[in-house]
């Protein structure tokens, strides 16, 4: 049986922070550790999602329908609802208000 070695105070813990998080293992005072996670500088406030889900994602925060996105980006208004179920499914959400509500709360 292989025993993992446990990182130490301010020691960088890899492979288990998602993209654009930094995670540092730090003692306190009464001998625990905590994690404490932070977003790397430029790092994408949304992980995972493609560069035209990030402009969509930014239209649909800006109060825009699917229609007025497609106009607005030269699609199908298809293609835009597409993409904005693929962005509720990224994030674990069914509609419009539960992503804002979503991405507020981790704000």
């Amino acid at each position: 049986m292989t025993r993992r070695r446990q990182p130490g105070p301010g020691q960088a813990v890899s492979g288990r922070a998602p993209a654009g998080v930094r995670s540092t293992v730090v003692e306190t005072p009464d001998g625990c550790f905590a994690v404490l996670s932070y977003p790397l500088p430029g790092a994408s406030p949304t992980p995972g999602l493609t560069a035209t889900e990030r402009a969509v994602l930014a239209l649909v925060l800006a109060g825009r329908s699917n229609a007025a996105i497609a106009l607005e980006r030269g699609t199908a208004v298809r293609t835009v609802a597409n993409q904005v179920a693929s962005i509720f499914r990224k994030h674990g959400v069914s509609s419009r208000s539960e992503l804002i509500a979503l991405l507020a709360r981790d704000a």
